[in-house]
């Protein structure tokens, strides 16, 4: 099967329709067309109903989706170890969101570093959509994400539950008419559903910012307060540039990582998954 067909195929089931396939993959709605009819006959089996909201699988289409995604993720795995390099005995890619680098995944490379020397690394950093893409199209084995999608044939581990806690600048005090010292830092829905409003400066934030890392740059250089992970800011807090609000509630925040069905066999993985355990205890 050709693998522009199965990548065809995915992308129609990701976006639901063949004209959103054919934007994401940079080819005319007709190629799409002729890649799934082309399939289609190859296989003998419709995969697809079209209809005026896009297009539906059909009971053979939602049977192949799992091939097709063992198909794409091989392939992708193939190209990968035919470019191993010299000295080493297979490649990893992993890819995380950017606040989960420093110090989770980077503490991870270190101890693939030590104890792993023979495994080669492709560390990839993005957003929880484009990891997610990039995991279901087989670019990566293994997503660590904060909030990851169900896929199927993907599996779904927790890797650690950190806590987000309400800081400030020792030089400010929280009042409330200091909206503009509150920094919100987008934490994905869950925390934006668990938020605190009893506060005015909860409900009109000064600044709003989707990137922990940068609220917390922010504050640190103009004051402020807002919500982090407790691990992140435990060190400003022991020198004195931070201080927790006391009385503020707390949020969990989890880590998960996801990789493939198809990875449990595969030793390099389960050295991968045991590192990310190993550093997060």
């Amino acid at each position: 099967m050709d693998i522009d067909r199965a990548r065809t195929f995915l992308e129609i089931v990701h976006c639901g329709s063949f004209l959103g396939a054919a934007d994401r993959l940079h080819v005319t709605q007709t190629t799409v067309s002729a890649r799934i009819r082309t399939l289609e006959e190859g296989l003998g089996r419709r995969l697809f109903v079209r209809n005026r909201n896009g297009a539906q699988l059909t009971p053979a289409g939602r049977e192949f989706e799992r091939f097709a995604q063992s198909f794409v993720q091989i392939w992708e795995r193939a190209r990968q170890q035919l470019a191993i390099p010299s000295g080493r005995t297979s490649v990893i890619a992993l890819g995380g969101e950017l606040s989960l680098w420093n110090p989770l995944l980077l503490d991870w490379l270190v101890w693939m570093r030590k104890a792993k020397p023979e495994i080669a690394i492709h560390a990839h950093v993005g957003v929880p959509d484009q990891l997610i893409e990039q995991l279901r199209t087989g670019v990566l084995d293994i997503a660590v994400l904060y909030a990851p999608k169900l896929l199927p044939g993907f599996r779904v581990e927790l890797l650690q539950e950190e806590q987000l806690i309400l800081v400030r600048t020792p030089d400010r005090e929280v009042k409330d008419d200091a909206a503009p010292d509150y920094v919100y830092v987008n934490w994905g829905p869950l925390f934006a559903a668990q938020h605190g409003t009893g506060s005015p400066a909860f409900r009109e934030p000064g600044l709003m910012v989707g990137l922990g890392p940068l609220g917390l740059s922010y504050i640190l250089r103009a004051g402020g307060m807002g919500y982090f992970r407790r691990g992140v800011v435990k060190p400003h807090i022991e020198a004195g540039e931070l201080e927790i609000v006391e009385g503020a509630p707390e949020f969990t925040y989890p880590a998960y990582a996801v990789y493939p069905e198809t990875g449990e066999g595969r030793a390099d993985m389960q050295d991968a998954l045991q590192g990310l355990k190993q550093v997060v205890t």
